[in-house]
C-alpha cells in the first residue's frame, strides 16, 4: 500500500513515524510530539530568518532607493551580533554549510549599511567602510584572541536587543517606520518567540530565556510600529 506524499513529506522533515500515527492517525494530542513538531518548525523558522530578514530589508531598501527610517546604529549593533559567529567559526575552522547562513547574513547587514550611507549622499564614505569592515573581520580571524571573538558572540544577543530599542525610538520619535521591511520584523518576531519556547524546552528559566524574552518584547514593539505607524512618510513631509 503506497503511502501519500504529505505523510512522506511530514515523516521525513518534521516527525517520526509514530507521531505521524498518534496525531494523524489516532488523533491524539500526543505532548511529546507537539514539542518536537514546533521544535522543528522553530528551527526551520530561524534558518529563514537568518537568510531572509535582511534580505527583505536590503531589497526594500534597493527597491525604494530610499532608507528613510533606517537606523544606522542599529543595524551596526546587528552587524556586530552576525560577526561574532562568523568570527567564532573561522577561527574554529568549521566547515562553511555550518555557518554560511551567517556569513550571507553579514553580508546582507554590510550592504544595507553601505546603502544608508549612499543614499544619505555619502558613497564614498560607504565604500571606506566596506572595505574597512573586510580588512578587520580577515585580521580578526587571523590575528583575534580568543577571548575577544567569544565575547563578541556572547554579547550579540545583547547587541540585538539594544538594536531594536534604538530602531523603536528612531520610529516613535519619526511618527513613522519609513523604509523599514515589515516582512522583516515580521520574521524576526515571530524568531524571537520562537527561541523563547526553544530556550525553555532546553534550560527552563535562565539568564538567556529572560534575555530572549527581552528581544521578543521589543520584536513585538517593533512590528506594533510597523501596523500601527505603516511605513508612510507623508506626514514627515509635510511637517518639512
Amino acid at each position: 500500500m503506497s503511502t501519500s506524499p504529505v505523510k512522506n513529506f511530514l515523516v521525513n522533515h518534521f516527525m517520526p513515524e509514530k507521531c505521524y500515527t498518534e496525531l494523524f492517525v489516532n488523533f491524539y494530542l500526543h505532548v511529546p510530539c507537539l514539542t518536537l513538531v514546533l521544535n522543528k518548525i522553530i528551527g526551520l523558522w530561524l534558518v529563514l530568518n537568518v537568510v531572509f530578514a535582511q534580505l527583505l530589508q536590503l531589497l526594500k531598501i534597493l527597491w525604494r532607493r530610499n532608507a528613510e527610517g533606517v537606523n544606522s546604529a542599529s543595524i551596526l549593533l546587528q552587524l556586530y551580533a552576525s560577526s561574532g559567529p562568523v568570527l567564532f567559526a573561522m577561527t574554529h575552522n568549521f566547515p562553511l554549510l555550518a555557518w554560511g547562513e551567517r556569513l550571507f547574513l553579514t553580508i546582507q547587514t554590510t550592504m544595507i549599511l553601505f546603502l544608508i550611507l549612499h543614499y544619505r549622499g555619502d558613497t564614498f564614505r560607504g565604500i571606506l567602510f566596506v572595505l574597512a569592515y573586510g580588512g578587520l573581520i580577515v585580521l580578526m580571524g587571523s590575528y583575534a584572541p580568543a577571548q575577544v571573538i567569544s565575547a563578541m558572540q556572547s554579547s550579540s544577543l545583547a547587541a540585538i536587543i539594544a538594536s531594536k530599542i534604538l530602531q523603536a525610538g528612531t520610529n516613535y520619535r519619526n511618527g513613522h517606520t519609513g523604509q523599514l521591511s515589515s516582512a522583516s520584523v515580521l520574521l524576526s518576531c515571530a524568531a524571537s518567540l520562537g527561541l523563547i519556547f526553544v530556550s525553555l524546552q532546553d534550560t527552563g528559566k535562565s539568564l538567556a530565556t529572560a534575555s530572549y524574552l527581552m528581544s521578543a518584547c521589543f520584536s513585538c514593539i517593533l512590528l506594533a510600529q510597523v501596523l500601527c505607524y505603516g511605513n508612510n512618510t507623508d506626514g514627515a513631509k509635510k511637517e518639512n
